[in-house]
């Protein structure tokens, strides 16, 4: 009788630690949340008191001021040598303030002539300006242009000429030498002793005038893009003594821009911000076909119909889904060729240049093709798939409309997609967090897509401003929003995961696996509206992603998150969604005429297929 009271006791004081475990797992996630609270309300104090500083800072209006020595001179080759009639919004003031030797970081919308900031300056100081660019797309892009205006330009890189590498390194200690601009990757520079040489020599003779570093949020591990070669450029500001650093980018919050100055060096450095906004862009996000022939479908009517034989890019997720869908594009008609980092490099220029003069229309690419792309006459960029960050969208969708006409930016969206792309940025610093600031943009059916990119940049937006230049502007006639209550579907979910955790070997679910089985549940529900609930779920932080490595791959699975896991059943979970005003439409605008039977391309030798 003893030793079974002492079994009943054990039992009861077993039970009783499953208890306060259970209370001390509670208390856990509501610290977390609070954390997470805290931290979001840190960062936003920080924002408004960057604002407000920024609102007190000096004023840079002086730097827009023609009274300089070199104004005159400066106006004469703005509009001889680069054939343009005035200058865009800000150029002049990077240009004075450059000119000035001072350094200067630069935050400009894609499209709005960043490249003029130092190519301007290097023709005008009669030396060499040293161009750190990322990727040989953009400085070949550069480089036919310039060639264009008769401006003597060159890079050094892999694919080089050796008597061509000569003539460059004596280009840059030479006085008499017309070579104005040297493109060179972060990579090369970090690994060429011999071009660091010949730099400091041309500092020595006072020919090196400028360094200018493109997409310089590539320096942070906060930005988007980070490139560790970007560090190297730490020692740029010391080796190269007097030689103003400019810095440009289309991209980077305050974070960033605080990490690239204290990088860099150059934490006096001016800062000029331009306004995001292009007002001749019209954003919209679709959703994506379930299958890839109904996907096929969609693209092949936008572009032969609403686009046709208008200029365009296609960003893709990967280089075989670059190659596959050029060729269902092309066996329907459409001239497309694709681009990716893993052609050679005579074969990228070949199709870049086939774009640029028309004989291509679409290119079809992964993100290694566009920064710094000036193609004026981009008609649309469409993305197959969500980007990885707000940064990496805005960036490829401003690559459309830089000649001031209307264009288009369309995002096709479904969950797949974000779980495919969170497995590719998870081990970032940042990338999980920006990945999801995409999916909170596509996902958000009442805000105006400028107000979401306003934001994520740090800066005020008003939806009234937008003048229906995007989808949810353009429907808000036509819809209204309301929340709805999705508790029901979080407690499935949460019974499925804790299912699949106890009754399978491997415990884990991943994000397409579970909608299929909430499908199960909720019969009459669309997938896509069930895609809707577990995407809200996951950034409200009821659902977290859980990533675990294989020898050949990284894979998402899907877990509860800090709020999920609290079981007192006092947070409800909600969703905004749009619905049909009384006396209103349901029929959506048309978006193109009716469908034309496709022409076969022929195929020829200057484009390549597969």
């Amino acid at each position: 009788m003893e030793a079974s009271g002492n079994n009943g006791h054990r039992s009861n004081l077993s039970n009783e630690l499953v208890e306060i475990n259970e209370q001390i797992e509670q208390v856990n996630a509501q610290i977390k949340s609070l954390q997470k609270k805290r931290s979001e309300l840190i960062e936003k104090k920080n924002r408004l008191e960057r604002r407000l500083d920024a609102t007190t800072s000096d004023d840079h209006s002086k730097w827009e001021l023609e009274t300089y020595a070199w104004s005159q001179e400066t106006r004469r080759i703005l509009t001889e040598i680069f054939k343009l009639e005035d200058f865009r919004p800000m150029q002049r003031s990077v240009i004075n303030v450059v000119m000035s030797k001072e350094d200067c970081l630069v935050i400009m919308s894609t499209g709005s002539g960043k490249s003029l900031c130092y190519q301007l300056p290097a023709v005008l100081s009669k030396g060499i300006t040293l161009v750190v660019s990322p990727l040989i797309s953009l400085i070949e892009d550069q480089l036919i242009q310039l060639k264009k205006l008769g401006i003597e330009a060159a890079t050094l890189n892999q694919s080089t000429a050796k008597d061509e590498v000569t003539r460059i390194q004596n280009a840059l200690t030479n006085p008499n030498s017309n070579l104005r601009l040297l493109y060179v990757t972060p990579e090369k520079l970090a690994k060429s002793k011999r071009i660091m040489n010949k730099l400091e020599k041309s500092t020595e003779l006072k020919l090196l005038k400028l360094i200018a570093i493109d997409e310089v949020h590539c320096c942070s591990q906060w930005g988007h893009d980070f490139r560790p070669d970007y560090q190297f450029l730490n020692i740029l500001k010391r080796q190269f003594k007097g030689v103003p650093i400019l810095g440009l980018t289309a991209t980077a919050t305050a974070n960033v821009l605080d990490d690239v100055k204290s990088i860099l060096g150059i934490q006096g450095a001016i800062t000029l911000r331009a306004g995001f906004n292009r007002s001749n862009l019209y954003y919209e996000v679709r959703e994506k076909p379930p299958t890839n022939e109904a996907m096929l479908e969609d693209l092949t009517s936008l572009i032969n119909d609403r686009f046709r034989d208008q200029s365009g890019i296609i960003y893709c997720f990967s280089r075989k889904e670059c190659e596959d869908l050029t060729r269902d594009l092309r066996n329907r008609g459409v001239k497309a060729a694709f681009y990716h980092a893993y052609l050679e490099s005579d074969q990228r220029t070949k199709v870049h240049e086939k774009w640029l003069f028309g004989k291509v229309n679409v290119i079809v690419a992964t993100v290694a093709f566009g920064m710094g792309i000036d193609k004026p006459d981009v008609r649309y960029v469409i993305h197959h798939s969500i980007a990885k960050s707000m940064e990496n969208y805005y960036q490829e969708s401003g690559r459309a409309g830089r000649d001031g006409k209307p264009a288009f930016c369309i995002l096709y969206y479904k969950i797949g997609d974000v779980f495919r792309q969170s497995t590719m940025v998870c081990s970032e610093k940042t990338g999980t967090a920006n990945l999801y600031s995409m999916l909170s943009y596509t996902i958000r059916v009442n805000d105006c897509r400028r107000v979401c990119i306003a934001e994520h940049f740090d800066e005020t937006w008003d939806s009234s401003w937008c003048n229906k230049m995007c989808d949810v502007c353009e429907k808000s006639q036509k819809f209204e929003f309301s929340e709805v209550d999705i508790s029901e579907f979080f407690a499935e979910i949460k019974k499925i995961i804790i299912q699949q955790r106890t009754e399978t070997d491997q415990g884990r679910i991943t994000g397409g696996k579970l909608v299929e089985l909430i499908g199960k549940k909720f019969k009459n529900t669309s997938r896509v509206y069930l895609e809707q609930v577990v995407a809200n779920l996951i950034l409200q932080g009821f659902l977290q992603e859980d990533f675990h490595f294989t020898p050949y791959s990284i894979i998402s699975y899907i877990v509860l998150g800090a709020r999920g896991k609290n079981t007192s059943g006092t947070e409800k979970c909600t969703m905004k969604v749009q619905k049909v005003k009384i006396g209103s439409s349901r029929t959506e605008q048309v978006e193109a005429p009716a469908k034309k039977k496709a022409k076969k391309v022929i195929e020829d030798d200057d484009i390549i297929i597969l």
